[in-house]
């Protein structure tokens, strides 16, 4: 039997696969950066246009479009973009594929992880701690 994490990111690190660094990582990265300012831009652009039935979703994708763009939370912001943009393309006259686009960003950014460069790997990704030897 596995004995459980106990550390501060124990049960958020169970969350991720990776955190990966080097070209993977700045690949997650400018997910993170073109899907988060989309998903925002989008919903700021709903707001704008007037007084709606989707101005609670609006918020809640402002949200997590932030989410993604810090990197914190992803896998949690990634699954609500996922599921705001299903709900959009489902919900919405006109062209889904906006809306379809979006979703799958979301989702692939929630399975992947947020990589390297983001709030959630500083505070929750592999610490390396470094034991120096004690002198008498």
């Amino acid at each position: 039997m596995r004995n459980p994490v106990r550390s501060r990111g124990g049960v958020v690190r169970r969350l991720f696969s990776t955190f990966a660094g080097g070209w993977p990582g700045v690949g997650l990265l400018v997910m993170r950066l073109v899907g988060g300012a989309a998903f925002v831009a989008r919903a700021v652009a709903t707001l704008h246009s007037g007084p709606s039935s989707d101005a609670a979703p609006a918020l809640v994708a402002i949200a997590a479009g932030l989410l993604l763009l810090a990197g914190l939370w992803t896998p949690i912001a990634g699954s609500l973009v996922a599921a705001i943009g299903i709900y959009c393309a489902f919900t919405h006259p006109g062209d889904p594929l906006a809306s379809v686009l979006l979703a799958t960003i979301g989702a692939a950014l929630a399975l992947l992880g947020p990589g390297a460069w983001s709030i959630d790997a500083r505070l929750f990704g592999w610490k390396r701690i470094e034991l120096h030897e004690r002198i008498r």
